[in-house]
């Protein structure tokens, strides 16, 4: 009976300091996120698209150029270091569903192919006409299954350091993103994730920007600040889980793109390997313009903004039908 007692004891203790550290975490989160919120708050307009609430900037005029962002990333990875070196074109970038401050229905898994019919249907709504879009990283996989599925939507592709060919496992560097369970999911972004990507925040950008260094405002410029948030840590992993279930279909038909197609990637990128990613497209897209940029690493929109700026000037003047010169900021 005693030790009945003691055993009864020591559990609730234990169950007591669980709750106490979960307790502790989620105050933490709570505190992180609110921090966040008024370091980078919501800075555009919104737009109902059924279920989705989608946050996006629209800046400027002239022929419109669209923009989609990475994995855990959001708008501002566009806005801050692209938008000024194309001022005479209609810029618009969207926060992808979850992240930044677009909200992500229950229902939404983050497919790559679900992901790109929202952004038709986006298209379709702000009345954009066909647009040239940008992809970065994910974003750029989003932007292949969106030229594939919704070709009529799209005049050309530019795919800064691009997902674009499955890897035969998952790397070290994502593992703790890949979460399968949504519930399990839901419980890490309430409680661990959040103070732990802080606390790692400064081996994340290094891995990120490596050989280069990251901004120094770049997480409130560049919107780093955003992503410490439970919805936007959730979304990420989603993501991240979701890239399995349509990245192989999309890759077997890049043979069937029929329109103007630039890519940039560094040779040092950590993140991705042009040697995977990059290089091999060459050989299944038509009239490719493939610019691999000798010890660049995964951010070349921050690190040479007018380098691909001037990518993206050369495919709008094929995409647009317009002479060259004629889109020379």
């Amino acid at each position: 009976m005693a030790t009945a007692t003691i055993l009864g004891w020591v559990a609730s203790i234990a169950f007591l300091a669980m709750a106490l550290v979960g307790g502790y975490f989620v105050l933490a989160t709570r505190r992180i996120s609110a921090q966040a919120e008024r370091a980078v708050p919501a800075s555009g307009r919104f737009m109902t698209l059924g279920a989705h609430r989608i946050h996006y900037v629209d800046q400027g005029e002239g022929r419109p150029i669209l923009f989609i962002h990475g994995l855990g990333a959001q708008l501002h990875h566009f806005r801050h270091p692209l938008f000024p070196e194309l001022a005479d074109f209609r810029c618009v970038a969207l926060d992808r569903p979850g992240s930044g401050y677009s909200a992500r229905p229950v229902s939404f898994s983050g497919g790559l192919v679900e992901q790109a019919d929202l952004v038709a249907r986006f298209i379709t709504e702000l009345g954009l006409e066909k647009p040239l879009v940008v992809g970065h990283s994910l974003g750029g996989a989003v932007a292949l299954a969106l030229a594939e599925n919704h070709p009529e939507t799209v005049s050309g592709l530019v795919l800064l350091s691009p997902l674009t060919h499955l890897e035969d496992e998952l790397r070290p560097e994502f593992r703790s993103l890949y979460i399968k369970s949504s519930l399990k999911r839901r419980l890490m972004a309430e409680t661990l994730a959040v103070p732990t990507s802080l606390k790692y925040a400064p081996q994340t950008l290094a891995f990120l920007f490596s050989p280069q260094a990251a901004p120094q405002d770049y997480g409130t410029a560049g919107g780093g600040f955003a992503g410490l948030r439970p919805s936007h840590f959730y979304a990420t992993s989603a993501d991240m889980v979701a890239i399995e279930r349509d990245l192989g279909a999309i890759q077997a038909r890049y043979g069937e793109l029929d329109l103007p197609v630039g890519v940039m990637f560094g040779t040092a990128d950590r993140v991705l390997d042009f040697r995977l990613h990059g290089a091999p497209l060459a050989g299944r897209i038509k009239d490719l313009e493939l610019d691999l940029v000798d010890g660049l690493g995964h951010m070349p929109q921050f690190v040479e903004a007018k380098r691909v700026a001037g990518l993206v000037r050369r495919i709008a003047a094929r995409a647009f039908g317009t002479p060259a010169d004629k889109l020379v900021g």
